[in-house]
């Protein structure tokens, strides 16, 4: 492993650090989690290069924090924005902790791969080759999404990361792209990129009885830590206490999820030939929580009524994947119907991670939150739904809502 790079103080926009810190945080919990379901080296090494780029943000964040707190009134404004630094920062060492189960191999069932959920949309790596049809050409002119069924979240290029890239982002040989979608369109698209076929191993025999219900675990646990993360954001985005509340909630369950996985993981041990196969599932559900511990420390300065600096709000806003709250018109598409009836994920790209209903009370906190809404969530006209997603399709969801 290379030594850390020296890090000198340079003045540096709080602002686009915490936005860039955000955004590599959301998509280290997404490639070390398909590292471990895929059992992919190549993309665990993406996940140590990203982390190693998130403590450069972090000490550069730390820093420029520092120079700015000359009073007692300054520090106080200033802690919870040093909380969400050092929560991100959280993240990425978590999510560096589950890729090194696989680069260590410390332990994982070989048919994981086997019992992954059909739900489940896996991150692969790809080198794009100089002789392909998409080099020289922008994701917008390819109409790559729609043409492939797969997204490209981010490509990395002489050692730069772009996130979240966008239509206008072309692609160049020798660039290296991170593709999410599903394995059936995955693989010839991974062919066209890389000039090389998509090698999926041979399915391996379980070994434990009930695996498959281990992998689900696994992507519970993944999905809820993720969601926590997205809500703690958003409460700090609207300095909602409700939020707050729901994050605090959520990594309460995300405890309770880990306590029963690593039960699971004991009483399975007694049943394999070689118990010390399955200690990463220990580390995995212990980096799990850890995860949602950071989301709770990204909100806590709500929810200890410390407010929201304008730096972290503004941050979050500007970052690559938006948060967006909306109220639902009166007489608009989404009045009177489900998100279901309405393909809202399909149709806009945007990922509803909840949805307040004002109960008539003064007071917002009266207010019904669901969260982790689904097809059968119905909205009428003064419902609030909070979504996430890109620039333009907070845009389309606008149009709609």
């Amino acid at each position: 492993m290379d030594p850390p790079r020296d890090v000198e103080y340079r003045p540096v926009s709080v602002k686009a650090v915490l936005a860039e810190m955000k955004d590599t945080a959301e998509l280290l919990i997404d490639l070390s989690y398909s590292a471990v379901l895929l059992g992919s080296d190549e993309v665990a090494e993406e996940v140590l290069a990203l982390e190693e780029r998130m403590d450069l943000l972090q000490m550069q964040a730390r820093m420029s924090l520092l120079m700015a707190a000359r009073s007692p009134d300054d520090a106080e404004q200033l802690a919870p924005v040093l909380g969400v630094v050092g929560a991100a920062e959280k993240i990425s060492d978590a999510a560096g902790d589950i890729a090194k189960i696989v680069l260590e191999e410390i332990g994982l069932p070989d048919a994981m791969r086997t019992a992954l959920p059909e739900a489940v949309e896996p991150v692969v790596r790809a080198s794009v080759d100089s002789g392909s049809r998409f080099t020289g050409r922008s994701l917008g002119d390819i109409d790559f999404e729609t043409e492939t069924g797969v997204r490209v979240v981010a490509v990395r290029r002489a050692g730069d990361w772009l996130l979240d890239p966008d239509s206008e982002t072309a692609l160049e040989g020798g660039d290296v792209v991170l593709l999410r979608g599903f394995e059936e369109n995955l693989a010839p698209v991974y062919e066209t990129v890389s000039g090389t076929p998509y090698s999926v191993p041979d399915p391996a025999e379980p070994g434990i009885d009930d695996l498959e219900r281990a992998v689900d675990a696994i992507v519970l646990m993944k999905n809820m830590s993720e969601l926590a993360v997205d809500i703690a954001y958003g409460s700090v985005l609207f300095n909602s206490t409700d939020l707050a509340e729901e994050v605090a909630a959520l990594e309460t369950e995300v405890d309770q999820l880990e306590s029963r996985f690593e039960a699971w993981t004991l009483q399975a041990a007694a049943r394999v030939e070689d118990p010390v196969s399955l200690r990463g599932l220990v580390h995995l559900a212990g980096s799990t929580e850890v995860i949602s511990d950071a989301a709770l420390e990204i909100s806590e300065g709500v929810l200890r009524g410390l407010g929201t600096h304008p730096v972290v709000a503004e941050a979050v806003f500007e970052s690559d994947e938006v948060i967006v709250r909306l109220t639902v018109g009166d007489g608009s598409t989404l009045d009177g119907t489900t998100l279901g009836e309405q393909t809202v994920r399909t149709a806009t790209g945007m990922r509803i991670i909840a949805v307040r209903r004002p109960r008539g009370s003064p007071s917002p906190m009266d207010d019904e939150w669901e969260v982790q809404p689904g097809p059968d969530t119905a909205l009428s006209a003064g419902d609030v739904i909070l979504a996430k997603g890109t620039r333009a399709g907070a845009e389309r969801l606008e149009e709609l809502v």
